[in-house]
Order: structure tokens, then sequence, then C-alpha cells
């Protein structure tokens, strides 16, 4: 079944929080995030040659522990589920840019990461007489696109969907914990060495950064997205890492920590990847996925960049 009715914004932070709230909990005990690849199911799936948005999804949701969960905001932010699909795009915004190219491919159906519509649980109410939403919502329905988040059901595949892509793209799964993926153990190298290295990697211009780039590395603590300044400093007092690379930071929380330990005499930096660097690789995952699952739907990744440039 899909979800498709609105919640309230406190029971999506509620959501939000407890997706987090899993991450720092499996750091903090040892919880075993890894289990058989997910892809294997496939082959006890029928393949057909046409699927409704429903039944991609219900396909989707079946593969994950749990799904489809209880006050989740992956939702239909646009479309019917009982559209049938002529292709599909992911990325981790609908961006305007997004939908037309969408247009441009004679794709009907895209997956997304992130909202829609400018807050965690797409409510439209505020925007009903702003241009902007109106003209992006006209456009997904004059096209007939419907947009589908989702965000709780691929961080809840063990392991971590959004986790494995990145990894995957930097190139550092051999260094990934066997039961938590998210700490890594390096051959020593620098700090300035592993900001390059990601930086090539994932594509990213600049990063922001706490720490001496000379400083020798070896125990990674890696939390791609925007866990809060309270999951992030609870995870650096668990796991004590030489570096936490993260996506996204309040500036007055982690940084200020980090600078903190740093000045009392710990070993320890801080490298901000920025959210759409550190979590875009997952639509790439969700790309192989639906290529390993529903083959004989065109699928397609388009990158949605970042909004904001640097000077």
């Amino acid at each position: 079944m899909i979800p498709v009715k609105k919640i309230s914004l406190d029971k999506a932070g509620q959501s939000r929080r407890k997706f987090i709230y899993n991450i720092t909990t499996a750091v903090g005990t040892g919880m075993v995030l890894s289990s058989p690849l997910i892809s294997k199911a496939a082959g006890f799936v029928k393949r057909n040659d046409q699927y409704t948005v429903k039944q991609v999804i219900d396909l989707f949701m079946k593969q994950v522990p749990g799904a489809p969960f209880p006050n989740t905001v992956d939702t239909l932010k646009s479309g019917s589920p009982d559209t049938v699909i002529s292709g599909i795009v992911t990325s981790m915004f609908a961006t305007i840019d997004v939908i037309r190219k969408t247009i441009d491919l004679g794709a009907n159906f895209i997956i997304v990461h992130e909202p829609t519509f400018y807050n965690h649980t797409d409510a439209t109410d505020w925007l009903k007489d702003d241009d902007v939403y109106q003209y992006k919502i006209d456009l997904l329905n004059k096209h007939n696109i419907a947009v589908w988040r989702n965000h709780d059901t691929i961080h809840t595949l063990k392991p971590d969907g959004v986790t494995k892509g990145v990894l995957a793209q930097l190139e550092w799964q051999q260094y990934a914990g066997k039961d938590i993926p998210n700490i890594l153990t390096f051959p020593q190298t620098t700090l300035k060495d592993l900001i390059a290295h990601a930086k090539d990697k994932l594509h990213i211009e600049k990063v922001r950064f706490v720490g001496d780039p000379d400083q020798q590395c070896t125990k990674v603590l890696f939390i791609p997205g925007a866990a809060g300044g309270t999951r992030q400093i609870g995870a650096i007092i668990k796991v004590k890492p030489d570096v936490l690379i993260c996506g996204e930071i309040s500036e007055w929380e982690t940084a200020e920590y980090v600078r903190d330990a740093r000045a009392k005499g710990d070993n320890i930096s801080l490298v901000v990847l920025g959210h759409i660097a550190s979590e875009e690789p997952g639509s790439e995952f969700m790309l192989q996925w639906l290529k390993e699952n529903v083959p004989s739907i065109k699928a397609t990744h388009i990158y949605c960049g970042n909004s904001l440039s640097f000077m």
C-alpha cells in the first residue's frame, strides 16, 4: 500500500528523528546493519512488461523490513498511483529543471530522496498563493508526472541504501566496517588527502572543514545527510574518530564542538561535504535497483546539482 495522506509536522519530525536515532544508536551499540543484498530478491519477482507507479513502490517496500511505515514522508507528491509508467527518473530533488528533463525523456515517474515543495512534509497549504509552487505543480499535472519521495524507506534497507551508494561512489567499501559501515578504517592518511579524494569522487568544488590538513587520520565516522548536532556530537563521543565526515551541519553545533575539542587537545577534525553531495549517490543506488528489479522500464538518473554556488 502506498501512503498518500498528509502528515503533521510533528509526526514528520518524529519520523526523521527516529531514522537519525537508529543510525546513531547503531554507531553506539554495534548493531548489525548488513544483510544479504536486497537485489537478490529480484529473482523471486515476476517481471512484467508494464508497471503502475503503485506496483513499483510496493515492490520496493516489500524488500524493506517493516515498510510501509506509519507517519512517513515517503508519499506521492503528485500524480496517481495507478499511472502506467512510461519511464522513471531518479534524482535527489524534483527540481523544475529535473521535471523538464523528465518530460524530454518521455518519462512520467520521478523518485526523489528529498522534498519537492520546500519543507520536510511537503505541506503545501502555506504555498497555495505562491506562483513558484503553482508553476511547478501545474507542470507536473500537465504532463501527468508522479513524484514519490523515497527517504525513510531507502534509509531502512540493511545496509542503508544511501550509505551503500555513497561508499560505492567514493570507492571506500573496503574500508567500511562489516557491522557498522558508517565507521571506516583507513591506512594512515592525511586529512587533506581524504578531502581531495572525496571532492574528486563526489564532484565537489569546495568543502568546509575544521582541523589541520596535515593531521594523520585512520578512523573515519561517516554520517551523510543532516543528522543534526546532537546525533553527530553524540556519535563523536561514542566512536572517538579522527574525523567526522558529514553532509550538513548547523554551524553553532557540531563545528563549535569540534573546535573546542581541538582546543582541549583532542585529535578530531570535521569535514562538511554538503547535503546533496553526501546523499546524491543514493539515487544512483535506486537507479541500479530499478534496472535489476524492473528491467522492462527505462530508468535514468538525473543529477540535480547543487542549488548553491561558490565564489
